[in-house]
């Protein structure tokens, strides 16, 4: 089982200053691909195994096709997962967040509302998208909510993952740390990812390029899907190598399905990547690892 996470635009409505995996902000643009670039895309999924895409940005919202492009993944019979900063909500997004094959997903940094904006460099931000939280929660709109824990003293990630609890959100995961990468890029490279990359799920960047997962984009792309088929990609020898350079969580025969132990991850305090794996399983789209054990042979699958 595969999840596709469609990575719509750069553009973003808010300006993170510290975090942003994909440095997005007001000024950037949607990239080189077309919306029949995607709808290809999207057309070929499921033969290339995807049964769940993830539009995420950016703020994918403000892509001008966001509302056709998710239709037309619901209508080849795709899930849909969004992920929003859900500042802006309007009418037609509500009807699609309520349709029963598609599920939220948001971030929130503080239950104090300037510590919140000051993560998002937006004045309002908080008040927007906890009222935004609330209606989701109020619809019934499956919804999860990661929390960053950027730092700050005052932040109060912790109690801001409480405040969801208390507000009944269904999926509020353990506040995870500032990832190296993006607008916050270390050298540490291979070693600020979870170890699940490309386990189930591929990325697709604003520009066709594909990789293992939204927050390796600091490595070689596998391909591009504006000129190979992405079924393609996923079956040759440059994403296989991919999946070689990110270190694994070691598994043994006594390990269950959800992850191996946490002490054995690496890094091996981030957030809840592990028991259970948080980071490939994205609201209701269980992905489960998918982890080959040898490299192909030269050839891909033949």
């Amino acid at each position: 089982m595969w999840f596709l996470e469609l990575e719509l635009t750069q553009k973003c409505n808010l300006e993170c200053p510290l975090h942003c995996y994909a440095d997005s902000g007001p000024t950037k643009g949607h990239g080189e691909m077309t919306r029949a670039d995607w709808e290809t895309l999207i057309d070929a999924a499921p033969a290339a195994g995807i049964t769940t895409v993830q539009l995420i940005g950016g703020e994918p919202t403000t892509h001008p096709d966001f509302l056709r492009l998710a239709e037309h993944a619901l209508g080849t019979g795709l899930s849909v997962q969004v992920y929003s900063n859900l500042y802006r909500v309007t009418a037609p997004l509500w009807e699609l967040f309520s349709h029963p094959h598609v599920t939220l997903a948001t971030s929130y940094y503080s239950d104090v509302p300037a510590e919140h904006d000051k993560v998002t460099g937006r004045k309002g931000s908080h008040a927007r998208t906890r009222a935004n939280i609330v209606e989701a929660v109020m619809r019934d709109i499956p919804l999860k909510v990661g929390i960053v824990d950027c730092g700050g003293p005052n932040q109060r990630a912790q109690e801001a993952r409480e405040e969801m609890t208390r507000l009944g959100v269904p999926r509020v995961g353990a506040p995870d740390r500032i990832r190296g990468v993006g607008r916050a890029a270390t050298a540490m490279g291979v070693k600020e990812l979870c170890g699940q990359c490309g386990n189930g799920r591929a990325a697709i960047s604003w520009d066709g390029d594909v990789r293992m997962c939204v927050l390796s984009r600091f490595l070689p792309s596998a391909g591009n899907v504006r000129t190979t088929p992405l079924a393609d990609i996923l079956d040759g020898v440059v994403w296989y190598e991919l999946l070689a350079q990110v270190p694994r969580p070691i598994r043994s025969a006594d390990d269950d399905e959800d992850c191996t132990p946490l002490k054995q991850c690496k890094p091996n305090k981030d957030g809840g990547d592990c028991k259970p794996a948080e980071t490939p399983c994205e609201s209701n789209a269980l992905i489960l690892p998918q982890i080959p054990s040898q490299l192909r042979p030269m050839g891909g699958g033949q």
